[in-house]
Order: C-alpha cells, then structure tokens, then sequence
C-alpha cells in the first residue's frame, strides 16, 4: 500500500483520476443497495461509495468485516457527486484492511459524547483522531514553527543545552534529582544558567525550545510537571527594554503567522487568533499594586492567580490583552536578576500578562561577577555550587536579558482551551506518568 493522497489534495477537478487514500475509518452506513465508508485522515474525511452492483464481491466483503476505526486503504477512481460534503467521493476497485480496531471502543471518537479528562489522558491516541483535539496539536506545531522563523529573523542561533545538570536555575527548590551514575543530578528547570554563559560567547544571540520539568504539586489546570519552554538571551543590551521589544515584536508575529497559516484549523475550534493591540502598555508593579489596591485587593511582593485575573478584566477593558509589568520587587526575583540601584528594593525583571495570566518572565541579568556572588549569598546559595556557570563571568561578560515562556500555556491562552492538559499530547502532573 502506498498512499497517493490525502483529503485535503483530491477534489472534484480530479474527477476519473485513479487514487490511493488510507486512513481510519470514521462511519460505516449500510442502505442495502449501497454502502458508504467515512474515511479519516490527518487533514479531514473521505467518502467511498460502494454500489452493490458496482464492486466486486470482495470489496462488499471487505465491507462486511470492518469495524470503526479500523485502519484500511482504498484504491479507486475519484468521481464528482453534489451529494457529497466535499462534492467529490471515491468509487473502491480494492479496499485492503490494515488494521481492525477492537470492538467496544473505550470513548466516544466522533466527539458527540464528551469524555472525561482521565479516559481522554488513558486513551489519547484515540482522542487525537477527533478533529477539535487534532487541529489544537496541528495549531500548536505552527506556533513552534512561527517563533522559529520569528527567532530566525531577529538572528538569534538556535541550542539545545543539557536535560540534567548539577544545579538548578533558581536553586533547590522544586527539582526532580536523578541519579547520574555514581552522583546525584537534576532534571532542569530552564535553560537559565547555560544560555547566559553563551552570553560570554559569540553566540551572544541564543535561544531554545525544549523540555524542562518543575517538581510542584500544583493539581490546576494552568501547571505542568514537564512543559515546552520557549527561551532566548540576548548580549549587549542598553537595558530590559530592548528585552521586551524583542518579546513584543515575536509574539505578534508569531500570532500573525498561526492566523494565516492555521485557518482551516482554527475554523474546526471555531476560533479566530486575535492579535493584541500594539504597542504593549509597559506597567510598573507600583502601578499596577495601586489598580489593584483600587479594586480592593491587597497585594503583596508578587502578583497571585487572582490579582493576573483581575489585572486582566481591567486592561481588556481597555483594549489590551497583552501587556507588561516591570521593576518588581527585587525579594521575589531569582539570583541573577539585576537590581535596580536607583531603586533599592527593585529589580530589572518583567513579565508579560496575556489574557490576564503570565505568560513570559525575563529581564536583565547581572553581568557583574562580584555583584552575581553577592546575589547569590543574598538568596542564601552557595556560589561554590555554580562555580561551572560563574566561571563564564570571570572572563569578560557583556550586558545581557531573555526571558522564558510557557509553550503550553501560549498555547492554551491564544486558543482559549480551559485545560493546559489540552495544549500538550502526554501531560505530566503529580497524578500522571503513564501513557
């Protein structure tokens, strides 16, 4: 069997064309003088008309043995028919059975009846044959292949840095340890410390989505265990600005690519992508502490769940989906932010709110060895544990920012999916290693 076809190539132009489509089989209907399969394939369905008196009695035999979801190819002839969804269908010479799918299946495939998280999770193979979960995963390779062309364009160089590590980014807290041969590891939280010593590199340009992995018992719909992180550093920066308008500048062209290049897609979620009004409104934490304060909501060193969601409502009222809010305050921040020495008590971090939740964390990192180690024994870490990562500060270090950003969660948001489960294939979560 080789598949000459998919749906979305054949159509009613093709009409005598002799084909080969293969696939799942969706519906069978039998009206006695005729039969008709639903075929499905990546991209959408085909239907083969069997004619009782047309076929062979192979073919109707064939027909007789299948079962939903059973893998089969067709060969046959393309012919036009007004009756059909797509105005064309496909006379069968030879259908060949593949694979039969075992009978009762566990979940409804067809999507009528609304499954349950876990028989979903349990059986996801299955779920990923019904169209709405498909197109989300066809979506979501766009987004992966928009940010690249986005990175590419700004002429960042793409890396891979190591899964397991000797420390983690923002210390121990919140790690997954492995044993690593004789010694103990760490599953990595980000790419963190590595893309910031390539900052003392030529590649002063970075950045990598991959893997990284969070040990938070965090049972919402919003976290992970293992998610995708989209990150970048960028050397000889004049300050976190020039962070946040590479940020600004990615993500609108990342949507504006996923809108374009995702429509067939995006019409099976009857969704459209909209693109967040730009500029994006550059909040300080004192600002945005005080619009909340005015809402009568108490905020503390950092920014909760609630207070994203409330800060949300007020700027979509406004106009804004997408946003930032910068200079936090400097307790709440990981080693290697900057401090802002204007502004004791305040550091050169962001993040960037989309649809009222954070989205991105970044800003501009402490570039100053000595400063760094003061940091650090600031946070309470030892600096003899990143001697491999402070080495690279030793030996000429230009100013520099990134930021990280949540696949998943851009994902989720930007298709208005209620579960982040949703936006990835085998999640990982306290409850969930297997499949």
């Amino acid at each position: 069997m080789k598949r000459s076809h998919y749906s979305i190539q054949l159509s009613p132009e093709m009409d005598g064309q002799r084909v080969t489509v293969a696939g799942w089989v969706y519906e069978l209907r039998d009206f006695g003088g005729i039969k008709f399969i639903i075929l499905r394939d990546k991209y959408g369905y085909i239907q083969v008309v069997i004619p009782k008196k047309k076929v062979s009695q192979e073919t109707l035999n064939c027909f007789s043995k299948l079962t939903k979801e059973s893998v089969i190819s067709v060969t046959g002839t393309v012919q036009k028919s007004e009756k059909a969804k797509n105005g064309w269908e496909i006379l069968p010479e030879k259908i060949e059975i593949l694979s039969l799918a075992e009978t009762p299946l566990p979940m409804d495939v067809s999507g009528k009846i609304e499954s349950e998280m876990d028989t979903r999770l349990d059986n996801r193979v299955l779920d990923l044959r019904q169209d709405k979960v498909r197109a989300v995963f066809m979506l979501r390779s766009l987004f992966v292949k928009g940010l690249r062309e986005a990175m590419y364009e700004r002429d960042f160089v793409e890396v891979h840095t190591p899964k397991i590590a000797a420390a983690g980014a923002e210390g121990g807290a919140s790690l997954f340890p492995v044993q690593y041969f004789d010694q103990w590891a760490f599953l990595t939280q980000s790419p963190q410390l590595y893309k910031q010593m390539l900052m003392a590199s030529t590649l002063d340009r970075v950045f990598e989505i991959g893997p990284a992995f969070r040990a938070e018992p965090s049972d919402t719909s919003r976290h992970l265990s293992e998610f995708t992180s989209f990150d970048y550093e960028m050397a000889y920066i004049t300050d976190y600005n020039d962070v946040m308008d590479t940020l600004e500048g990615i993500i609108l062209d990342t949507l504006e690519f996923v809108k374009k290049e995702g429509k067939p897609w995006l019409e099976i979620l009857e969704r459209d992508i909209e693109i967040p009004k730009s500029p994006f409104p550059r909040l300080t934490f004192e600002e945005v502490k005080s619009i909340l304060e005015e809402e009568g909501r108490k905020v503390g060193n950092d920014l909760g769940t609630e207070d994203e969601k409330a800060l949300g409502r007020i700027m979509a009222e406004k106009g804004y989906i997408a946003y930032f809010i910068k200079d936090y305050p400097e307790e709440g921040k990981p080693f290697y932010i900057m401090e802002n020495d204007e502004k004791p008590g305040y550091s050169f971090a962001f993040d960037l709110d989309y649809y009222g939740e954070e989205l991105a964390s970044g800003g501009q990192r402490e570039h100053r060895y000595d400063r760094l180690v003061e940091r650090m024994k600031k946070k309470g870490l030892n600096s003899n544990n990143f001697e491999f990562y402070l080495r690279a500060f030793k030996y000429g270090m230009p100013p520099h920012g990134g930021i990280g950003l949540g696949l998943e969660r851009f994902v989720m948001k930007a298709l208005g999916l209620k579960n982040i489960r949703d936006a990835v294939i085998f999640p990982r979560d306290q409850w969930r290693l297997v499949p």
